[in-house]
Formats: C-alpha cells, sequence, structure tokens
C-alpha cells in the first residue's frame, strides 16, 4: 500500500555511556531531502545516518534531530565564570554612570546562563559507536513509518472514492455523448433548410459535412485513455510495493486532466460541460492528496 511523506518518529537508547534520544520529522518534498542535526562528536557519524535515512525514505524532507541526556540525576551547577563576568560588568556600569544600590545574589542568579545542567545536550560523548547510534536511528525510523502507513491507507481510501466520483461521471459523458451527436446532426439539416430556402441542397454534400461534424465532436477516444488512466492509476494504489507512486500517481493525473480538457473543448454540450467541471475539481483534489505519497 501506499504510505504518505508527512509523519514523526522518535526512540531513545545509549550509546557508550550516554543516553541518546533520536527524532524524526517528515513532510512532503518532490525528492529526498535529509535535514540532520547531531551534537557533540556525533556530528562525524552524520555520513552514516544519512545513509541509513536514503535506504529508508525514497522522498519527502526528513529531518532528523538527536539530543544527549547522561545516564544518572541531572545536577544543577553556578558557571561561576559567567557569575564572576557579570559582577565585574555590574560594577563597572555602577561606577561609570553613579547607580545607587547594591550588586545582590538574587539580581546575579537571574541572568541568562548563570545556572546550568551539569548533564545538557551540548555533553559530549567519549565512548560509543556509529551502530549504536544507527540502531536508535532505525528505530525512530520504524515509528516513522508506521505513522507514514497509517496516513497512507487514509490518503489511498480518499484516492479511491474520488476515482468513484469521476467515473460516475464519465458514465454520464459516455452515455450522453451519442444522443449529443443525433442532436447536433437534426439542428445541422434545420439549419441548412432554413438558409437554403427552396434552393436545392446536395445531400452528399450534407451528409459529407455532418460526418466531419461527427468526428469532430467525437469524444470516444478521449474517454477510452481517461479510463486507461484511471485502471493505471489504481493500480498503483493497490501495489505492495509504494517507493516511487506519487510520482506516477502525479503524471496520470495530469494525463486525465489533458483528456478531460480535450473532451470539453469538443462537448458543444451543457450537460457533458457540467460533468468536465467537475471531473476537474475532482482532478486537483487528487492532486492535492498525491503530493503527499511518497
Amino acid at each position: 500500500m501506499i504510505t504518505s511523506m508527512t509523519g514523526f518518529g522518535a526512540a531513545e537508547g545509549t550509546v557508550g555511556a550516554s543516553r541518546v534520544s533520536v527524532e524524526i520529522r517528515a513532510v512532503n518534498h518532490r525528492f529526498f531531502n535529509p535535514a540532520i542535526k547531531l551534537p557533540g562528536r556525533m556530528a562525524v557519524w552524520e555520513g552514516e545516518v544519512r545513509e541509513a535515512l536514503r535506504k529508508r525514505f525514497s522522498r519527502g524532507h526528513v529531518s532528523l534531530s538527536a539530543r544527549i541526556a547522561r545516564d544518572g540525576d541531572r545536577t544543577l551547577a553556578i558557571n561561576e565564570e559567567r557569575v564572576a563576568s557579570y559582577i565585574q560588568q555590574l560594577r563597572t556600569l555602577k561606577d561609570r554612570w553613579g547607580l545607587a544600590g547594591d550588586i545582590d545574589i538574587a539580581t546575579v542568579m537571574r541572568l541568562p546562563d548563570a545556572i546550568g545542567s551539569g548533564d545538557d545536550d551540548s555533553a559530549e560523548i567519549t565512548e560509543g559507536s556509529a551502530d549504536e547510534l544507527l540502531a536508535i536511528v532505525h528505530d525512530a525510523a520504524n515509528g516513522l513509518d508506521a505513522m507514514r502507513s497509517t496516513e497512507g491507507a487514509r490518503i489511498s481510501d480518499f484516492l479511491h472514492e474520488h476515482l468513484r466520483i469521476i467515473e460516475l461521471a464519465l458514465a454520464r459523458i459516455r452515455e450522453r455523448a451519442p444522443g449529443r451527436l443525433v442532436e447536433q446532426h437534426k439542428r445541422l439539416q434545420t439549419s441548412v433548410a432554413e438558409l437554403a430556402g427552396s434552393v436545392a441542397v446536395d445531400p452528399q454534400r450534407l451528409a459529407q459535412e455532418i460526418a466531419i461534424l461527427a468526428d469532430r465532436m467525437d469524444i470516444s477516444e478521449e474517454l477510452n485513455r481517461f479510463g486507461a488512466h484511471i485502471a493505471a492509476f489504481r493500480a498503483a494504489l493497490d501495489e505492495k510495493a509504494g517507493s516511487g507512486v506519487g510520482k506516477r500517481l502525479g503524471f496520470l493525473i495530469q494525463e486525465m486532466l489533458r483528456e478531460v480538457k480535450t473532451t470539453g473543448s469538443k462537448a458543444n454540450d451543457a450537460a457533458i460541460l457540467t460533468d468536465v467541471v467537475g471531473i476537474k475539481e475532482e482532478l486537483e483534489r487528487l492532486r492535492e492528496q498525491s503530493e503527499n505519497v511518497e
């Protein structure tokens, strides 16, 4: 079944002595477009992570971020170097501008980064391997895959439903098409008789003109090709291997739009034109949804 390009997955594991969490987010994109953010020494494994994502996902903007939190209790620590700098700057300002009041510890501690965590995302990994990180990446990718499959099933249901709406409109056009040719035939005969008056009209020439008109208004080939495109569209939706399906669906929608435009230009009939407009609207809905298919 088809899969969506939108989803989220997260996983945690250990790399060396550190606890690492990985989050992967994906949205639709014409091509595979990864964005990877790895902290500390893990940045040297970006190539391995990128290749692992490329093997899992063929299309979409895939953003991966990793965070480090060492095992054990997280402790707060005063950044003495920063606090000393704050105090020195405050004293300088006080002397320069003749400010009143004392510099108290509460004021200094409220300044940015005066107090920090001893175990934060900037912590360096001193042990571990790329394989350990990749195992966490694959777990997060599995979660992303599950969400993309669920969303893909919803999109598939939507596309099948609107394909049926299009098929009903095509059936009405196919049923209407022969009657419209008969009406045009009678209308042309009436118009020629009114214009000719008492002048004799060559019946063979009239039949020839009617045949030319019928050929110009014939939409059977367009309807047959449209039906073939729908069959190919439905077959693509039901394939077990969904990789690259989105591009194929986009191409088939373009071809269906071309056929319905030609049908509309040949229609010369209000009822058929109404269905042509409806089909164009449905094709736009198909296009919007298929753009999110991998």
